[in-house]
């Protein structure tokens, strides 16, 4: 008995059943990749940022350089050295704060939009129109700098 031919064909036939392509075929490409998705920003107890009040195209209505502590302003201040004139001056809200006054918004019918920020989540921008003519006349625009949590 040869035992050695006969292991020389088992070699073959698994050698043989592992091409399953056949040269003509073209190889398998990855599909084209999507920009990703800024992460979740979760909201943390303490931080600070700048709000700037303005819509494109329409004059700044104010900048402020606002602290959060334990998940409520404890600081708004006014930073642009202009004195107010026509405007009405707002009680600043967190960032969570301004992101639900957007939903809010919206559920009631309103237009909102926002932005955030690639690396870490946070809003960058949001602004919303509760006009019923949805004509963007009475936007509402926020537009968030200086980002740093504690």
């Amino acid at each position: 008995m040869r035992p050695l031919p006969l292991v020389g064909v088992l070699v073959v036939l698994v050698l043989a059943g592992g091409c399953t392509s056949s040269p003509d075929e073209p190889e398998p490409r990855p599909a084209p990749s999507t920009a990703a998705s800024p992460p979740a920003w979760t909201e943390p107890a303490s931080y600070g940022f700048v709000l700037e009040r303005r819509c494109e195209g329409r004059p700044s209505l104010g900048v402020y350089r606002v602290t959060v502590e334990n998940g409520k302003v404890a600081s708004a201040a006014r930073v642009d050295g202009r004195p107010m004139t026509g405007e009405e001056e707002i009680d600043v809200p967190t960032l969570g704060g301004l992101l639900e006054l957007a939903r809010s918004a919206s559920e009631d019918g309103g237009h909102m939009s926002t932005s955030a920020d690639p690396a870490d989540g946070h809003p960058v921008a949001v602004s919303f129109d509760v006009s019923e003519t949805g004509d963007n006349a009475e936007n509402t625009c926020f537009h968030i700098s200086e980002y740093t949590p504690s």
